[in-house]
């Protein structure tokens, strides 16, 4: 079998596990969504989860990667107690990764045509309606979003098929820097901006009578999901970087470094967005339009709105392209596991062809198929999202969680010795009863209320 790759570097092993789990959900979803249900009262909820329900399971991830030295495609089989089933799970896992790639491309090439809208300079002057009319067009043009989704497929794999070190770690830290960069430069812009102050007001400032106001239990369940699946846990997205470091450092410490990253990331994002449409009288609870729709028309009374527009989409496409080189990895290190006489060059070939195809019904689920709709959930691109994020994501961190909790699992002692093997932050013994009762229990909440959300008018 061939000797499995590695990160180079500590650093490089912490940006890409985190450049995997920020993606649109942190700089899309999270800005709208904390506009939504309270501000800063909503984000200290949300931290609060993230520490309780999202490090552990990041941790645990983590060390089935880190020990099994195999992708989700295997690693339940290498480390499973004889005669149990836990590697049933593994093509899910496998598929859930792919069907993300299948509708998170067509996103990603929608940022890349944003990008190059702004640059052209298709908004000045444009007045709100100009600009929902430009998304429209464009969800319109099957041509236009089919070469998008292209060049983020072809862009992806091209990049891992450099390999890990040259390839996905070496693009991931640069994408990250500059992503950090360009947030900063945005952040600094958006507070400056005359009337913001009221903005960062209702982002910082906790108003707890907001959470009364949307309901508590409704804020708390959105603050759980969010905080849930902004690390990308679940369908074995962190196991595959947890398979390519070294046991010099315990996991725990590792999975606050990633989860930090990711947070700072979100915060910075809510931080560009809902200044800015406070400055301009906009509602920043405006939902999925808010990138699109909303946000081009705020850049566009901006002094300079052009390049603060494209620097925006710039950001944008390095978020995105972040998770989807991320989770192409993955999807190339279940191949291999399974296929280990592939070459990793074969296997992007391959890889690029079959997803460029499975990709067309999101972009076609938006004009030619738009007739393709489940009540409830959506077009083609919203069922997609929905299998993953309803369904494999939750069920696939309680699987995991049981398995390193329970005695026909791996074992809570044997996840407890490769978690806190190396230097650092221990996961505390005591949490024992916490991961085998409360985290499983939270995650059914999360599955069963993201039904009742879709479905059940409350």
């Amino acid at each position: 079998m061939k000797q499995r790759e590695t990160f180079g570097s500590r650093l490089g092993f912490i940006l890409i596990s985190a450049g995997c789990a920020i993606g649109l959900g942190n700089v899309w979803r999270f800005p709208y969504i904390t506009g939504k249900y309270g501000g800063a009262a909503f984000i200290l909820l949300y931290l609060i989860f993230l520490i309780g329900f999202g490090l552990p399971v990041m941790t645990m991830e983590f060390a089935v990667g880190r020990a099994s030295r195999r992708s989700i495609s295997r690693s339940y089989h290498e480390l499973e107690p004889k005669g149990t089933k836990w590697h049933w799970f593994s093509p899910f896992g496998v598929a859930g990764n792919v069907i993300l790639m299948m509708f998170y491309t067509t996103i990603a090439g929608w940022m890349f045509i944003y990008f190059v809208k702004f640059v052209k300079g298709d908004f000045v002057g444009a007045t709100p309606e100009q600009v929902g009319a430009a998304f429209d067009g464009l969800t319109a043009d099957p041509v236009l979003m089919t070469v998008a989704m292209g060049v983020t497929v072809l862009i992806g794999f091209g990049v891992c098929s450099l390999g890990v070190q040259s390839g996905v770690e070496a693009v991931n830290k640069r994408m990250m820097a500059m992503l950090i960069v360009l947030m900063g430069v945005l952040a600094v812009r958006a507070v400056t901006l005359p009337g913001a102050q009221e903005g960062m007001r209702y982002f910082l400032v906790p108003d707890f009578s907001k959470i009364v106001e949307n309901g508590v239990w409704n804020v708390m369940y959105q603050a759980m999901s969010q905080a849930f699946f902004t690390l990308s846990v679940g369908m074995g997205g962190m196991a595959i970087f947890g398979s390519y470091i070294g046991r010099e450092r315990s996991l725990l410490g590792e999975s606050v470094h990633v989860a930090a990253l990711d947070t700072f990331v979100a915060l910075c994002s809510g931080l560009i967005v809902i200044p800015s449409c406070f400055a301009f009288g906009v509602d920043p609870a405006a939902g999925p339009p808010l990138i699109f729709i909303t946000l081009p028309s705020v850049f566009e009374q901006m002094s300079g709105g052009r390049l603060w527009g494209s620097l925006f989409f710039l950001f944008m496409i390095f978020a995105a392209m972040s998770t989807v080189i991320g989770v192409m990895e993955n999807i190339i290190s279940c191949v291999t596991d399974a296929f280990p006489n592939l070459s990793r060059k074969k296997t992007c070939l391959y890889g690029t062809i079959g997803l460029f195809v499975l990709s067309l019904p999101a972009v076609l689920g938006h004009n030619v198929w738009s007739w393709v709709q489940i009540p409830g959930i959506g077009g083609i691109l919203d069922i997609e999202d929905f299998i993953v994020s309803n369904n494999i994501l939750p069920l696939g961190s309680a699987i995991c969680v049981l398995f390193c909790c329970m005695k026909n699992g791996w074992t809570w002692k044997n996840f407890m010795a490769e978690s806190n093997t190396g230097k650092g932050l221990k996961f505390p013994n005591w949490a024992r009863w916490y991961c085998t009762v409360v985290l499983p229990l939270a995650v059914v909440v999360i599955l069963v209320m993201g039904y009742v959300t879709k479905f059940v008018t409350l």
